[in-house]
């Protein structure tokens, strides 16, 4: 295996065209980290507000469940941010 150093560019925007007008997503994994932990509030939000009625217990844990588990995905995106793996054009480095 052969270590090769190159500079890449740090954020590589993603740019979505909606009309006239165009969404910029710079930093996608940290934006994507912001995302999740939105979600999280929301489910955690929800599932107290579910346990205050007996008849919601079974959906609020459920809710519990799904934001623990996206407690998981979070150190995911984080670190998946940090090693990215990246396709390198086959003639480039060709002799």
């Amino acid at each position: 295996m052969e270590l090769i150093m190159y500079k890449s560019r740090v954020d590589n925007p993603l740019t979505v065209h909606l009309g006239h007008e165009e969404l910029v997503i710079r930093r996608r994994y940290e934006t994507l980290s912001i995302a999740n932990d939105f979600l999280i509030a929301i489910w955690f939000l929800l599932g107290s507000i579910f346990f205050l009625y007996p008849s919601m217990e079974t959906p609020a844990a459920w809710l519990f469940v799904v934001g623990s588990f996206q407690f998981l995905i979070r150190p995911t995106i984080r670190l998946c941010g940090h090693i990215h793996l990246k396709r390198l054009p086959g003639n480039q480095w060709e002799e």
